[in-house]
C-alpha cells in the first residue's frame, strides 16, 4: 500500500516539475518580401476570405466547411471552419486593423483540442514596390497541457506551414 502511494506521489511530482519547466508561451512567425506596393498587399491581406487562396490548411482539407459572420476586412468579422483532423474546428475573428500596417485576429480552436491564439499579419514597405509581410501567432500554454510542448516543436511545425503559405501568397500577388 505504501509503495503504491509513493509511486503516485512520484508521478504527481514529475507532472508538477514538468509543468513548471515546460514553455508557458509561444510565438511563431515567418516573413517574406513581396514585390508589390504595401497598400496593394495590405488590401489583399485584410480580406480573411482571401486566405482560401494561399492558406496551407485549406490545402490540407479541400472539403473544409466554412461559414462567415459580418463584413470581411472589418473588425468583428468571423470565419468559422470545420475540417478534417489536420485542420480541426475553430474560428478566426478580426480584432484590430491598422491600415497598411497590421491585421490582428483571434484564433479559437475547438477541435482537436481547445485553445486560443492571437494571430497577426503585418506589412511594412521595403521600398515603393516591395513589402515585407510577417505572419505569426502567439499564445499561452496553460499547465499541465504545456507539458506537451516539451515534446512538440510548435515553431518548427507551424513555421513550416507559415513558410508554405507565405510562398503561395508571394506567388499569387506577384502574378497579378
Amino acid at each position: 500500500m505504501m509503495i503504491a502511494l509513493y509511486v503516485v506521489l512520484a508521478i504527481v511530482a514529475i507532472i508538477v516539475l514538468l509543468a513548471l519547466i515546460a514553455p508557458k508561451t509561444y510565438n511563431v512567425s515567418r516573413s517574406i518580401t513581396i514585390n508589390k506596393p504595401v497598400n496593394e498587399v495590405f488590401n489583399y491581406l485584410k480580406y480573411i476570405k482571401n486566405q482560401d487562396e494561399w492558406s496551407p490548411w485549406k490545402k490540407k482539407d479541400p472539403n473544409l466547411k466554412q461559414e462567415s459572420i459580418g463584413a470581411d476586412a472589418e473588425v468583428g468579422f468571423i470565419v468559422k471552419w470545420e475540417g478534417n483532423k489536420d485542420v480541426g474546428t475553430g474560428e478566426q475573428e478580426i480584432v484590430k486593423i491598422t491600415e497598411n500596417e497590421s491585421i490582428e485576429s483571434q484564433l479559437r480552436f475547438y477541435k482537436p483540442w481547445k485553445s486560443q491564439s492571437d494571430a497577426y499579419l503585418t506589412t511594412k514597405a521595403v521600398n515603393d514596390n516591395a513589402t515585407e509581410v510577417v505572419w505569426g501567432f502567439s499564445g499561452v500554454n496553460k499547465p499541465p497541457s504545456n507539458i506537451f510542448f516539451l515534446f512538440f516543436n510548435m515553431d518548427k511545425t507551424v513555421g513550416k506551414d507559415f513558410e508554405e503559405g507565405l510562398s503561395d501568397l508571394k506567388r499569387i500577388l506577384e502574378s497579378r
